[in-house]
């Protein structure tokens, strides 16, 4: 078994914890197949850091519910924050034990906190693979229980996030509606 398979391996089985259930599957675990899914389908030639960030970027989500957080912006804000430092803990103790180098380790780690986006490759390709994870999987879902005006607002930050390439994919691969398709046309 490959270092990237040992990894890949633990953090589906931590993941596979998940008491919470989509579909008849733990979330968490669901979500990381899901994450891979479109790492293979954006990035075909992705190496084994991106693979990793992708498949462990929500790695033992549900043990830090954002119920256990103030409410609003800087509650919200602080559930984020630990929530990043927690999945970057988890898996990059997976790596080091899969027998990574500590340069592979730390780049991941640095990814899965979004350290550099905008600026660093590797977290903008992670970044572009979770926002195509959302307008794939989880955008409908949110949008049928949000007023326009939060969707509308929603979609231009996540329009914000992506790199130039990704969002004239966005307009080729998905049907939105003139006002959500204006947020990914002005970059």
């Amino acid at each position: 078994m490959t270092k990237l398979e040992r990894t890949i391996d633990a953090i589906d089985a931590a993941n596979a914890l998940d008491p919470r259930e989509i579909d008849g599957h733990p979330e968490a675990l669901l979500y990381g197949q899901r994450m891979s899914a479109q790492v293979a389908r954006l990035f075909p030639n992705a190496n084994d850091i991106l693979k990793i960030a992708a498949r462990g970027q929500h790695i033992e989500r549900w043990v830090l519910p954002r119920s256990d957080y103030p409410d609003g912006r800087t509650g919200y804000l602080t559930w984020r924050k630990d929530l990043a430092a927690h999945h970057s803990t988890r898996v990059c103790e997976l790596m080091a034990a899969a027998g990574y180098e500590t340069e592979d380790v730390d780049t991941v780690g640095r990814m899965i906190r979004k350290e550099g986006l905008k600026r660093d490759a590797d977290v903008q390709a992670l970044e572009d693979v979770i926002c195509f994870t959302f307008l794939t999987w989880y955008f409908a879902p949110f949008a049928a229980k949000h007023s326009p005006e939060k969707i509308q607002r929603i979609v231009e930050k996540t329009a914000r996030k992506m790199s130039a390439d990704a969002s004239a994919r966005v307009l080729k691969e998905f049907d939105l509606p003139s006002d959500l398709a204006a947020a990914f046309q002005s970059k």
